[in-house]
Parts: C-alpha cells; sequence; structure tokens
C-alpha cells in the first residue's frame, strides 16, 4: 500500500518492497495499492511504468491515479506492439 507521496525516497522503498515480493511470493499474487497516494513524482511514474512492465497489478481510487495508470497501460502496450512475450505482461 502505498500512502502519501511517492516521491524520492518512497520510490526506491516501493523498489525495494516489490523486489522482496516477487523473490518469497508464496504463491499469492502482488498488487500496488495506490488508493491513498497523493502525489506521485515523474520519477514515481517510471517506478510504476517498469514495475507495470514487469508484471504488477495495480488497485486504486482517485481519479487522477486511475487515469495516470491507463495512460502508462497505454504507453506499456505501445512498447509491447512487435516485442517479446515477457515484455507483453503489462497487457
Amino acid at each position: 500500500m502505498v500512502e502519501g507521496t511517492l516521491t524520492e525516497p518512497w520510490v526506491g522503498e516501493l523498489r525495494k518492497t516489490w523486489q522482496q515480493a516477487e523473490a518469497h511470493p508464496d504463491g499469492r499474487k502482488v498488487v500496488i495499492d495506490l488508493a491513498s497516494a497523493t502525489v506521485i513524482s515523474r520519477e514515481g511514474e517510471r517506478l510504476l511504468f517498469e514495475l507495470m512492465q514487469e508484471g504488477a497489478r495495480f488497485s486504486c481510487g482517485g481519479v487522477l491515479t486511475k487515469y495516470l495508470l491507463k495512460r502508462l497501460a497505454h504507453r506499456c502496450r505501445e512498447m509491447v506492439h512487435g516485442s517479446s512475450p515477457k515484455e507483453s505482461s503489462c497487457l
């Protein structure tokens, strides 16, 4: 769950948390909850995009956060066109 601002140093913290969760999934799906995020910096957007490409799933509530995720997903799909199957995880 991301609460408040997704800016440095929290961008790095989310990256570490994602890597740990992916290393030990225990059969569970990892969902990044952005419902309580109030500010997402450019660095935060870049990280969300990277995580989306790695197969991350997101949950959110705010209109702006939904718009941001839709925009990132659209960009991800554009990159996937003609790319390898691993990269298609953002679809």
